[in-house]
């Protein structure tokens, strides 16, 4: 099967762009903005030149531009237009738009690019939570309706990992501050959606703690080797796909029963985490619906 996914439909575009279809039919019958390909059927087909041209509409359209009047330019100047806004005013909107061209080519150096961009006007912490966060749920719903292939999420996935270490890397090289306690991170069996835990690791080295992060898949009778280290732990984890929806609560009491006692605490973030059942949980598990509401307990 092709992995390399460069030709789209008009709901793929949908996704993409977040312009509804009927729209985008719209403004092809009335300003001639795509050149869509045709299948027998009379299906239209693009390619990646529209995807990106139609960003860039996207774009221009949100910061107030006309449809009529963006239609009117050469096709030419309106990657250059685009440029021009952005040099004069910091894009959020751009950056993910780009960042998703670089996703959808395999491009590096777009995605370099940006982020150096972003780079010289925001900090990493405010790049992850304006930008990368609101990338990341989009990627997600991109993959569930089969608008992009694995390939382009795991390229870019990477890719923000590797600014993820680079960034956790710098600061590790600042003696911890804080020791009251220490924080140990992993994520379940088969468990393998580690951006979120992985920026966490950065907020906690950020915030003066001890940061352990263990990773994925990690089982949790190994977890319990740490309270031969130190002596007071919480224990975090992400709950994204892992365990399985009916098991949430398995798991957890689980945690509890092998991990918890008075000089331990439990932290769960992730999609799966409000399906926790707090009524039957001790005050020493905590449960956090956003990354923002956890690093605000450090």
């Amino acid at each position: 099967m092709n992995n390399i996914k460069n030709v789209f439909t008009i709901k793929d575009l949908e996704n993409l762009s977040g312009i509804k279809a009927h729209t985008i039919r719209i403004w092809e019958k009335r300003y001639q903005i795509l050149e869509p390909m045709r299948t027998d059927t009379n299906i239209r087909l693009y390619n990646l030149s529209n995807l990106q041209k139609l960003l860039n509409i996207t774009f221009l359209h949100e910061y107030g531009y006309k449809i009529s009047k963006i239609a009117s330019l050469p096709a030419v100047e309106i990657p250059l237009l685009v440029k021009q806004i952005v040099s004069s005013k910091n894009s959020k909107n751009h950056a993910i738009n780009a960042f998703k061209m670089a996703m959808m080519n395999f491009d590096q150096q777009l995605f370099l690019n940006t982020y150096n961009w972003l780079a010289e006007e925001k900090t990493f912490r405010e790049i992850f939570n304006q930008v990368f966060i609101p990338l990341l749920d989009e990627i997600g719903l991109l993959w569930q309706t089969d608008t992009i292939t694995p390939a382009n999420e795991h390229f870019i996935s990477c890719l923000i990992r590797q600014k993820i270490i680079l960034n956790s890397e710098k600061i590790q090289f600042v003696a911890t501050v804080k020791e009251d306690k220490v924080f140990v991170l992993s994520l379940p069996l088969n468990e393998i959606h580690e951006l979120g835990l992985m920026y966490l690791h950065y907020e906690i080295l950020s915030a003066g703690y001890k940061s352990i992060y263990l990773g994925e898949s990690m089982p949790i009778e190994n977890l319990k080797d740490l309270k031969n280290h130190f002596n007071s732990i919480v224990y975090v984890s992400f709950l994204t796909t892992k365990p399985d929806r009916g098991e949430v609560n398995t798991y957890v009491q689980e945690m509890v029963d092998k991990l918890l006692d008075a000089s331990t605490e439990l932290w769960y973030a992730g999609r799966l985490s409000p399906l926790i059942t707090q009524e039957s949980l001790l005050n020493k598990v905590s449960i956090f619906n956003s990354m923002e509401e956890l690093t605000m307990r450090l």
